[in-house]
């Protein structure tokens, strides 16, 4: 049977048991006095689908409560169809792609893409990438154009992106706001152990911070050098590829207040690949854990959106 006809992708009462199970996998737990397990499921003929009440509160409580779901009048199962379809798309999926396969508004789309995004971000980073002797690559990209600059020659004015791979594992990517000794060194020393070998090209701004891990290798791509021995940034400059496919191609145009949530996407799909075992089905999955405590509200100007997280 095709994921696409699972009963939450398509039934209101099964979305809400299927949340549930993920989100509440020890108990059922009120979001408003943090109760576990004493609620009860109302039943009235005018009770909205998935109502329970607290018997400490005395409130009562959705399982989307507390999460990108909260406030909203979209149907949860049409909810599960978007998390699905982005999680899905290795390139990602467009706002006017939402709008004609789920139904919605274009705006409906846009904003719900942007809450799913908020759901990808990893909170607090797991300790840092790389270990003893693991390589770990690093390499920055542009993209984009910085509001109020001037398209000249060279990167002045676009958006750098700084990201790190540990080979076989993990992405961590970083929207700074240039690329200079002092982001690379702040980056690096954060979030790489030591004890790894540091994989870069021949840019300057490594040098000194390369010293600082167990072994530094370059690449020297000014001279046509991309590979020397285990000494190379290709698995990251693959990672770039896709992102700026996506980025171009299926987004084509990205606010920097926005930046960070589409880095967290395209880190999101790349950690929870195929290549580390991971179907779309479970990274969907992946995903919903990631909802709670993470809704977004936002204010209309007279000219454009903006986010609260």
């Amino acid at each position: 049977m095709s994921v696409h006809n699972a009963s939450h992708f398509h039934d209101e009462q099964a979305a809400y048991d299927f949340v549930e199970a993920r989100v509440w996998p020890q108990g059922r737990v009120c979001p408003h006095c943090g109760t576990v397990d004493h609620s009860g499921k109302l039943a009235g003929k005018s009770t909205r689908v998935g109502v329970y009440k607290c018997y400490d509160c005395r409130k009562p409580f959705t399982v989307k409560v507390g999460t990108i779901f909260e406030s909203s009048h979209i149907a949860l199962h049409i909810w599960l169809q978007a998390m699905f379809l982005l999680c899905s798309s290795k390139k990602g999926i467009s706002s006017n792609q939402l709008h004609r396969a789920l139904g919605v508004t274009l705006k409906t789309a846009w904003f719900l893409s942007h809450r799913i995004r908020e759901a990808m971000k990893e909170g607090a980073f797991p300790g840092q990438l790389g270990g003893a002797g693991v390589p770990v690559e690093a390499d920055e990209t542009f993209i984009g154009r910085k509001k109020g600059k001037e398209i000249r020659r060279g990167s002045a004015h676009k958006h750098a992106v700084v990201s790190l791979v540990e080979r076989g594992a993990r992405v961590r990517s970083f929207h700074v706001q240039n690329v200079n000794r002092h982001t690379i060194d702040k980056v690096l020393t954060e979030q790489v152990h030591p004890a790894s070998r540091l994989m870069t090209d021949e840019a300057h701004y490594y040098k000194p911070t390369g010293k600082q891990f167990a072994a530094h290798e370059s690449v020297n791509h000014s001279k046509d050098e991309y590979v020397r021995g285990e000494a190379h940034t290709n698995t990251v400059e693959g990672f770039f590829s896709v992102f700026k496919r996506g980025m171009i191609g299926i987004y084509q145009h990205c606010g920097e207040h926005h930046l960070r949530r589409y880095l967290a996407e395209y880190d999101f799909r790349y950690n929870n690949r195929q290549a580390l075992g991971v179907n779309d089905t479970q990274r969907t999955e992946q995903a919903l854990r990631g909802i709670v405590g993470r809704r977004l509200t936002y204010r209309t100007t007279n000219r454009q959106v903006r986010f609260y997280a």
